[in-house]
C-alpha cells in the first residue's frame, strides 16, 4: 500500500482541504467494517488530529467503533475537552487507555540491542507493549493520526509512537524515555532516526505488522495569525513518517544565529495542567537558551508536577535536579529504579544548572517549586509585564527589556543553529 498521501510544502495551507484529501486516501482502502481511530489527546489541539478523527467519523460511519485517545501517561480527557478537540463525534465511542493496566506485551526487543543503540549506557529489554483493545477488537483498519514535529523523547513525534508508547505500557513508556535522556535530549530533537525511534521500529518490523495500521500525519506551523496545515502524509510504512519529518524540519525547527538572553514562554491553560506535560517550554527552547539566561514560564493552568499522583510524588520527592543528580538516585533508590519514565522526566526538565528557569504557575506554591528545584514568578505580577496578548512570537522589547516570546512551545524547536549541527 505505502503512501496514500504526500501533499503539502513549507508555503502549503492545507486547512481548509483536509476533510477532501483524508476523504480520497480512505476511500483508496476500500470498503471497511470494524474501524478504530487512534488521535492524540487535547495536549496536542494543534495536531488538526481532532477534525480528522471526525472527518474520519463521518466517512465511516457506523463502521467506526471506537475512538481511542493514545494518551500515554496523561489523565484521560473529560467531555469537555472531548468536545473542544472532536466537535459532535459521539462521547459514547471514546475509550480510555489506562497505561498501567490496559495493556498487553506483544514481543520484547533485546538487551543487546538497547546497549548498543544507547552506546552502552543500558542493558536492558525493552518490551512492545500495547493497549490490549487495538489487539482484541478484530479491526479491519487501525487509523494512527496525529502530528510529526520535533519531540524531546523520539526525535520527531508521532509515527510507531503513537501505537507503541501513546497506548503503551509501563515498561515501555519508562524505559523508552529513560533510554532517550540517558543518550541525550539534545542528540535527539528534531531528528528523525535516533536510538529510540530504531527501538521501536525494531517492535514495528517485529510486532506489529500484522496489525492494520494506517498512519494519517500532519506537519503543522505557528504563524502570526494561528496556524497552518503545511503537510499530510497518509500510509502504511515508514515513507510518511519521513516525508513529514523532512517537511516538519523545514517549518517547525527556527534557527538562531545568536543565543537567547531571556525566554518568556506562554503555556495555555486549556492544554497544560502539570509540568509533566508544561515542561516542554524547557525542552524545545533549551537548545536556543545562552549560559545564564532565564526562562519564564507563564503557565495558568499548571497545578500539578506528574499526570498521576504516583508520578508526582516522584517529582516532588528528588526534584529537576539534573542528569548526574538524578541517574544517582535511579542507583540508590528503588521507587525512581522502577519508575524510570519520572526519572527521564527530571532530566529533560532539568537546565543542568546551565540557565535559570523560573515558573509561574495558576496553582501551585512558591514552596512546591522552589522544593523542585526552580525558581518562582508571581503569576498575575508577570502577564501584567509579559502580556500574551501583546508580544508576538520572537523578539519583544518590553520596558526597555529584549525578550524572545514563544506563544506555544509544543508547536516547534528554538535552537542555536551551532548548537544544532554539533548535537
Amino acid at each position: 500500500m505505502s503512501l496514500l498521501c504526500a501533499v503539502g510544502g513549507p508555503n502549503s495551507d492545507l486547512s481548509s482541504q483536509l476533510r477532501e484529501l483524508l476523504s480520497e486516501a480512505l476511500a483508496k482502502l476500500g470498503a471497511r467494517k470494524r474501524v478504530l481511530a487512534v488521535p492524540p489527546d487535547h495536549s496536542r489541539i494543534h495536531s488538526q488530529a481532532g477534525p480528522l478523527t471526525r472527518y474520519a467519523w463521518e466517512h465511516y460511519g457506523d463502521a467506526l467503533k471506537c475512538v481511542l485517545p493514545a494518551l500515554g501517561t496523561h489523565t484521560p480527557m473529560n467531555p469537555e475537552q472531548l468536545q473542544w478537540m472532536f466537535g459532535d463525534v459521539p462521547l459514547e465511542l471514546f475509550a480510555v487507555h489506562n497505561w498501567r493496566t490496559h495493556v498487553e506485551t506483544i514481543g520484547e526487543v533485546p538487551a543487546e540491542f538497547i546497549y548498543q543503540q544507547s552506546e552502552g549506557r543500558l542493558n536492558y529489554p525493552w518490551p512492545a507493549q500495547v493497549n490490549r483493545r487495538i489487539l482484541q477488537g478484530d479491526f479491519d483498519l487501525v487509523l494512527s493520526i496525529g502530528q510529526v514535529v520535533p519531540h524531546e523523547v523520539i526525535g520527531m513525534a508521532n509515527y510507531n509512537k503513537n501505537i507503541l508508547v501513546g497506548t503503551g505500557g509501563p515498561e515501555s513508556i519508562n524505559r523508552s524515555h529513560y533510554l532517550g535522556a540517558v543518550y541525550g535530549m539534545e542528540r535527539i530533537m528534531g531528528r528523525a532516526e535516533n536510538p529510540v525511534r530504531a527501538v521501536l521500529n525494531y517492535a514495528t518490523d517485529k510486532f506489529l505488522r500484522h496489525l492494520p495500521i494506517v498512519y494519517v500525519l500532519t506537519v503543522i506551523e505557528a504563524t502570526g495569525a494561528g496556524t497552518a496545515v503545511r503537510g499530510l502524509f497518509i500510509g502504511d510504512d515508514a515513507e510518511c513518517f519521513h516525508r513529514a519529518a523532512e517537511l516538519s524540519r523545514q517549518v517547525n525547527i527556527t534557527m538562531m544565529d545568536a543565543p537567547i538572553q531571556k525566554a518568556v514562554v506562554y503555556l495555555d491553560p486549556r492544554e497544560f495542567h502539570s509540568t509533566w506535560l508544561g515542561n516542554k517550554a524547557i525542552y524545545r527552547t533549551r537548545m536556543a537558551l545562552a549560559d545564564g539566561a532565564e526562562l519564564i514560564i507563564l503557565a495558568p493552568g499548571v497545578r500539578a508536577f506528574g499526570e498521576d499522583a504516583r508520578i508526582d510524588a516522584l517529582i516532588r520527592k528528588y526534584g529537576y535536579r539534573g542528569t548526574p543528580a538524578t541517574l544517582d538516585a535511579v542507583k540508590d533508590n528503588d521507587d525512581l529504579a522502577t519508575g524510570l519514565g519520572a526519572a527521564a522526566h527530571l532530566i529533560h526538565g532539568s537546565s543542568e544548572g546551565r540557565f535559570a528557569v523560573r515558573w509561574c504557575p495558576g496553582g501551585l506554591s512558591a514552596s512546591e517549586i522552589h522544593g523542585v528545584g526552580y525558581e518562582y514568578g508571581d503569576l498575575g505580577a508577570m502577564l501584567k509585564r509579559y502580556d500574551p496578548e501583546r508580544l508576538c512570537a520572537g523578539y519583544n522589547q518590553v520596558e526597555g527589556e529584549e525578550i524572545f516570546f514563544v506563544p506555544n512551545p509544543g508547536l516547534g524547536l528554538w535552537a542555536e543553529r551551532e548548537k544544532f549541527t554539533e548535537a
